[in-house]
């Protein structure tokens, strides 16, 4: 049986393009550096020259632009992944992103839909300024027609990815650029992970710690100092937003009958206050407690170190979440 070997996110995500591409002439990658440079964060190292400049494609720093040529693509039998260096950029490609491609499918009547990946950095990650840190995913995933990705470790980055580029919808995949560095075990073999589907990754009976991405790491030190004081949190990494895996997190609240959604974006209108919604709804007669949310700070992101860290919803913040929710019911 082959044997799991510890490899980096960022690792991860390129075996996942390179089998892909390997397995199906149709799929391509392009964005800024993603060739010449290896990808900003290195994602995309070695792959040029395994599949040369008609694959791995620079483009200019034009979001829009090339965006939209992923898109055009598409629609002559084409499966692009189309890397934003940081999604904080990807705003500039909103008519694009938001009002093409997941709208293809059903202004076509059905006749064609549109099978593109869009990838890249979502965020705070260290010191890279407020319009350069975004969490985009409560404004994006506002939008139907689409599916995204939120992955926590190397082993989903990989299953998920792959997923996504088999799809025949327009799937986004938001990376942490604090996450491209950690290493976890991976399969050598093939696998993939459905969208639309948790996974528990911590079992506990006291409180449910709903949480994707980077966010779930922070839930994960906030269970080990709770703990201490004979809280025992379930962590539940939702994997992705859309779709949203709203059985798993039900049957988990059923079970702790408390719930704290930790959410690295902002508080108003964001993915954090859809899910403590659709909680109340299904779980209205568990709960011993409202659902409280952690958030980042209602604030653009602080170039200070120190100031961006308390942003964040970090551990503390998460423990006092608890207490609150556990202790005042």
């Amino acid at each position: 049986m082959p044997m799991a070997r510890e490899i980096e996110f960022r690792e991860a995500l390129r075996e996942a393009m390179s089998e892909e591409m390997r397995s199906d002439p149709r799929v391509f990658l392009m964005g800024e550096e993603v060739a010449q440079y290896h990808g900003a964060y290195k994602v995309s190292k070695g792959m040029l020259e395994e599949f040369g400049p008609r694959r791995i494609i620079d483009t200019p720093i034009s979001e829009s632009g090339f965006a939209g040529m992923g898109i055009g693509a598409t629609m002559l039998g084409l499966r692009p992944i189309v890397e934003f260096m940081s999604w904080s950029f990807s705003l500039v490609a909103a008519d694009q992103i938001m009002n093409n491609a997941p709208k293809i499918l059903y202004m076509s009547g059905g006749q064609f839909g549109c099978p593109i990946v869009f990838r890249g950095n979502d965020g705070a990650g260290g010191q890279l300024g407020s319009t350069h840190s975004w969490c985009v995913e409560s404004l994006y995933a506002n939008v139907p027609g689409l599916k995204m990705i939120i992955p926590s470790d190397p082993y989903d980055a990989k299953g998920l990815l792959k997923s996504a580029i088999r799809d025949e919808n327009p799937v986004f995949c938001l990376e942490s650029e604090r996450l491209l560095s950690i290493k976890g075990d991976v399969p050598e073999e093939e696998y993939v992970i459905p969208i639309g589907e948790a996974v528990i990754r911590r079992p506990g009976t006291d409180c449910t710690l709903v949480g994707f991405g980077r966010t779930v790491y922070f839930c994960e030190q906030a269970a080990e100092e709770l703990a201490k004081e004979g809280i025992e949190c379930e962590i539940l990494d939702m994997r992705s937003i859309r779709p949203l895996d709203l059985d798993a997190i039900v049957t988990s609240v059923r079970k702790t009958n408390y719930c704290v959604v930790v959410d690295q974006s902002w508080s108003f209108a964001s993915i954090g206050s859809e899910v403590a919604a659709e909680v109340h709804k299904a779980c209205f007669d568990d709960l011993d407690n409202h659902v409280h949310r952690v958030h980042n700070d209602d604030v653009p992101a602080p170039y200070s170190h120190d100031l961006e860290q308390e942003m964040l919803p970090h551990a503390r913040k998460i423990c006092e979440a608890v207490r609150s929710a556990t202790y005042n019911a």
